[in-house]
């Protein structure tokens, strides 16, 4: 495959993928994927258990080397991943996992825009707090901090709120679509939360069988009102493309 990374054009696509392919065995989980993100668009990523979701997002961050394909992997060099666990080391205080393998200007320059960012997800004066002492909505927003203090060209989140109690993700939901606004990175979610999905993104893909079965493109007003009839139809079209006929309505 050929790989040219680095920060694309400014007419091209900040990530730019095809015929990306990844096989454990004679299965291809990933099949010939083709791919665009541009420069600022936030694009989610759903489908069915075993689809090739996270599979496609370990490739994009450069963790999975055995994927092929005649295509190309073009990714800019600035890349953050948020994880669905914090991932924060209980042994540092909280502003030292934010700064955690941050490089470039001084101690006193990184410790700044560490508190700048711990202040962008509502933590500020807590930077000597331990994550112990965080809540789990806290561990995510320090994680959050700690992928926009390196002002990433890509951001891609691997369910960042699937552990998080429901009231904790419609918070998290606001904070992550007013971040992404302020810094513009492009940015690909893998959910399981169709409602989530439409909640933040400008646009869907359903991965079916390492394939891209469906996208769309999420044309609605923010923030968005889940009781919108337009947002039940867009929800009804990706259940669909899922394999589920008909909404379970609560």
């Amino acid at each position: 495959m050929a790989t040219h990374p680095g920060r694309l054009d400014h007419d091209q696509p900040t990530v730019r993928v095809t015929g990306l392919t990844r096989r454990y065995g004679a299965r291809a989980v990933l099949d010939s994927i083709d791919l665009s993100i541009a420069d600022g668009e936030f694009v989610a990523l759903i489908g069915r258990s075993g689809s090739g979701k996270s599979t496609l997002l370990r490739a994009l961050a450069g963790l999975d080397d055995n994927v092929a394909g005649e295509g190309t992997l073009d990714v800019p060099d600035k890349i953050s991943v948020v994880f669905q666990d914090s991932r924060l080391l209980p042994w540092q205080r909280v502003l030292d996992n934010v700064l955690l393998g941050l490089t470039g200007g001084s101690p006193k320059e990184a410790a700044g825009r560490g508190r700048e960012a711990l202040a962008e997800v509502g933590l500020a004066g807590r930077e000597r707090a331990w994550p112990n002492e965080l809540s789990g909505g806290e561990q995510q927003r320090v994680a959050l901090a700690r992928s926009l203090v390196r002002d990433p060209q890509l951001l891609l989140a691997d369910e960042p709120f699937g552990a998080l109690d429901a009231l904790t993700r419609i918070r998290m939901h606001v904070l992550l679509r007013r971040l992404c606004d302020r810094h513009r990175p492009a940015v690909l979610l893998v959910t399981h939360d169709v409602d989530e999905a439409i909640v933040l993104a400008d646009r869907v893909i359903v991965l079916d069988e390492g394939a891209v079965a469906v996208e769309v493109a999420i044309d609605l007003p923010t923030p968005r009102d889940v009781t919108d009839p337009a947002f039940a139809g867009i929800r009804d079209q990706l259940l669909s493309a899922l394999g589920l006929k008909e909404t379970i309505r609560v």
